[in-house]
């Protein structure tokens, strides 16, 4: 009740303050690129219930054979002001009206497209579905400093299946495990922080503290689903 109270006061006053925001880039994105300002794919949100997820697009509509739900480094796709507003996480903005709307928390298990949800989850994955996704979180924080890196080559969706995700996965468990209303906000000041630091070019971050817990939960993964 506490976190959902929460998430209402903070989206609305965030709202108010950057919606001008939102709607420049709006309009930079339609003067950018041919096609709609936003992009709204479905996602997976409490108990894998799809949701329309609201983004600012960063990619140009006629995506020819370069099409993948994985966006990979240099992803030809992206056009220029969408590269600015990924990097600054601008992008991820309209989600203030998923969270004001009770699809979405402040801090929570990033959500996931639903393709790679029936594919790749597993009982560790399903887990952080009993709760609302988030805008920013200890996996979202790592796949911005670290995971966009490894995503290099012509298959970032194997890589992202095979390296990245169960990383992000094991991490966000770390986070159920001790979720409160104080590490939300710790949370978020490490997003901050970090979109800060990206933005005035640094590349090179240590690994979350929730790593080594992380690690350990993936050692046990094999033994769980033998189990099972």
């Amino acid at each position: 009740m506490v976190k959902r109270l929460f998430d209402i006061v903070a989206s609305a006053t965030a709202l108010l303050f950057l919606g001008p925001v939102i709607l420049l880039a709006a309009v930079a994105v339609r003067l950018s690129s041919k096609g709609p300002a936003f992009y709204c794919p479905k996602r997976a949100g409490v108990n894998g219930q799809p949701f329309t997820l609201f983004k600012l697009r960063t990619m140009h509509i006629d995506q020819g054979q370069n099409a993948s739900a994985v966006t990979g480094v240099s992803d030809p796709r992206i056009f220029a002001f969408g590269s600015l507003l990924r990097k600054t996480k601008l992008d991820e903005l309209p989600q203030l009206w998923n969270i004001l709307i009770g699809d979405m928390s402040i801090v929570g298990p990033r959500p996931e497209d639903l393709i790679n949800v029936e594919r790749f989850y597993d009982e560790l994955g399903m887990s952080t579905l009993t709760v609302r996704p988030g805008l920013a979180g200890v996996s979202s924080i790592y796949n911005y400093t670290h995971g966009e890196k490894m995503l290099v080559g012509d298959n970032p969706e194997e890589i992202y299946a095979r390296d990245l995700l169960p990383v992000k996965l094991a991490l966000e468990a770390v986070y159920l495990q001790d979720a409160s209303l104080s590490y939300d906000l710790r949370l978020i000041a490490r997003t901050i922080v970090a979109i800060a630091q990206i933005a005035s070019g640094k590349q090179d971050f240590p690994e979350p503290p929730e790593m080594q817990a992380a690690r350990t939960i993936l050692a046990e993964r094999p033994i769980i689903a033998a189990a099972a």
